[in-house]
């Protein structure tokens, strides 16, 4: 859960920390005092996109600070997630989080003690929290977010056939787009092919091979100078090992070094540290008959062959044409050839070719066909399931009487996307198969069966959205649940009824509520206000926590704009007894 939150210069919002705790937490205050900006600074805390004109002027940047414990399969998934990215929860589990947004618009993250890319921060929250808001009610009134949920609903195993569609749907379409511009562009394709084939023919006549150039190079260098490097040789040969032309009164440097080492050995029982110059000199003899070794292997080995001379000239010309027109060096001209290969391949537009591409997208159509069938059979179990468990619930909403239906339709063919037939019907095709969603209303007996943008009122929709967010609950979800004036529209015992089921809800979760319904702050464990300061140069707004005739009072002026009322305090004492009763039962 969120163990506090802190923001600093956002909105109206000066500096202020919120303590929360597990359960339900409620945020109340008069209208333009800053609530929303609780929420504002949540969205920022978990990757929500930074607005830099709520950041005040002074002093010049936005901070949200948060603190984050958590337990079970979300710690091991998150905490492992941020060690990956070099972060690290504190000695006592906690993960801290914080996001700064300066005036100009520039964003900063750090997570666990680490500076983070602000996509870190979104990650972590679509693992621990869910905000629902105003903007989610109408985001759930579109086919595709309808459709959305009941697959998040319909479960794990309905998710691995959707992914499986998903696949096998951009599989058939990569192909037939590739055999549709082989067909359309083949004209072009052929010439492409010619160019190719024509350089590939002129490289693989001379073959050049790996690093040819520079070996080339170096035996040029060799035979080019064969006779300066013979008589170097020869005479460093001379030298150190005597040689052909070598007399006896110009001793050799390994005689040298012989006769000083006996020299020395005998006088070893003298002074030993003249035996141990003497192993010494031995060693550099050892060296020296070494050097002379590989002198002689070089001079057998040296060859002035100008027949040779002449055909490696002729082959570096050879490689030099290709350098000219392919690449900067041999091994780029072999990289050119791969690459030819491989684009000749691509631009193959060849009856056989074709003929196969055209039977590898009939067995895809196929396949995505049959899984769209499959996924389509799964959706309409679980909406079943969906309408069934949402109905339930807003019989406790006071909606007794309303049901809700999911209708799960095929697509119509004839759009812009492809169609397919699935389960003996064409269809329009996606990704997501071949079905539309649609969430219906029955708000009484006897009404019509309305999508919900058309039958549901603003305090009906509130309902429906917290019906189905209960239902999500039970089966997963997030530790921590936002509703941010969900109850908008709503009143009487409708409010009764939410301020219960979100009570119920915060059994399992964490609840954050922002709510201007005295009936639903009552139920809450932890309540805190909003509340706004004039009295300075400029308007800040800080929160506080509220209990016992505090938290009365604020329920009063939510009652009735009236926090002194002696009737408005018995009313308000009166609801939290009612409402602390049924948190107990």
């Amino acid at each position: 859960m969120l163990e506090e939150l802190r923001i600093t210069g956002l909105g109206v919002i000066e500096d202020t920390t919120l303590p929360l705790t597990g359960g339900m937490n409620v945020i109340t205050g008069e209208t333009g005092a800053g609530k929303t900006m609780v929420v504002t600074g949540l969205g920022l805390l978990f990757g929500g996109r930074a607005d830099a004109g709520r950041v005040r002027a002074q002093p010049g940047r936005a901070v949200v600070e948060g603190r984050l414990r958590l337990s079970g399969r979300f710690a091991e998934t998150v905490h492992a997630r941020i060690s990956d990215a070099g972060g690290e929860p504190d000695e006592d589990g906690a993960l801290l989080l914080s996001r700064t947004v300066t005036v100009e618009g520039r964003s900063r993250a750090h997570l666990g003690g680490r500076g983070m890319p602000v996509s870190m921060l979104g990650e972590v929250g679509e693992q621990v929290v869910a905000v629902h808001g105003q903007s989610d009610q109408l985001r759930l009134l579109r086919p595709a977010e309808q459709r959305a949920a009941l697959d998040r609903f319909a479960g794990p195993e309905h998710e691995k056939l959707l992914d499986a569609t998903r696949e096998a749907y951009t599989q058939w379409r990569r192909v037939v787009d590739d055999l549709a511009d082989r067909r359309r562009n083949a004209r072009e394709r052929h010439q492409e092919s010619d160019l190719l084939r024509l350089g590939l023919d002129e490289i693989t006549r001379v073959d050049p091979q790996p690093g040819e150039d520079d070996e080339l190079k170096a035996e040029v260098q060799r035979l080019e100078h064969a006779e300066g490097l013979r008589a170097a040789a020869q005479l460093a040969h001379q030298c150190v090992a005597g040689g052909l032309e070598a007399t006896d009164d110009t001793p050799d440097a390994s005689t040298l070094l012989g006769t000083a080492r006996r020299t020395l050995e005998a006088q070893a029982g003298t002074d030993p540290l003249l035996g141990e110059l003497a192993a010494r000199l031995e060693e550099a003899a050892t060296l020296v008959a070494d050097v002379s070794v590989e002198l002689s292997t070089y001079l057998a080995g040296l060859d002035a062959d100008p027949a040779r001379l002449q055909a490696i000239y002729e082959r570096r010309a050879a490689l030099r044409a290709l350098t000219r027109k392919y690449a900067d060096d041999v091994d780029g001209v072999i990289a050119w050839a791969q690459r030819a290969g491989a684009r000749l391949s691509e631009l193959d537009t060849s009856d056989e070719l074709l003929d196969e591409l055209d039977r590898e997208a009939s067995r895809l159509a196929g396949e995505v066909a049959e899984l769209a069938g499959r996924l389509s059979v799964s959706r309409q179990e679980a909406a079943a399931r969906f309408a069934d468990q949402v109905t339930a619930e807003l019989a406790g909403l006071a909606m007794p009487h309303a049901r809700v239906e999911v209708a799960v339709l095929p697509r119509p063919a004839g759009r812009a996307e492809p169609t397919l037939p699935v389960n003996g019907v064409e269809v329009g095709v996606g990704p997501d198969g071949g079905d539309e969603v649609e969430l219906r209303l029955l708000a009484h007996p006897g009404a019509p069966s309305l999508p919900l943008q058309r039958g549901a009122s603003g305090g009906e929709l509130s309902r429906v959205m917290l019906a189905i967010e209960v239902v999500f609950a039970g089966s997963g979800g997030p530790p921590t649940l936002v509703f941010d004036e969900v109850d908008a529209g709503v009143g009487g015992q409708a409010a009764v009824e939410i301020g219960r089921r979100l009570a119920r809800l915060a059994r399992s979760h964490q609840v954050l509520v922002v709510t201007h319904l005295p009936q639903v702050a009552a139920f809450a464990d932890r309540h805190l206000v909003v509340a706004k300061d004039t009295g300075g140069a400029v308007t800040t707004s800080g929160v506080r926590v509220v209990e016992d005739t505090e938290r009365a009072r604020e329920l009063a002026r939510m009652l009735a704009g009236l926090p002194d009322s002696d009737l408005g305090i018995a009313h308000a004492e009166e609801l939290l007894a009612v409402a602390a009763r049924e948190r107990r039962s």
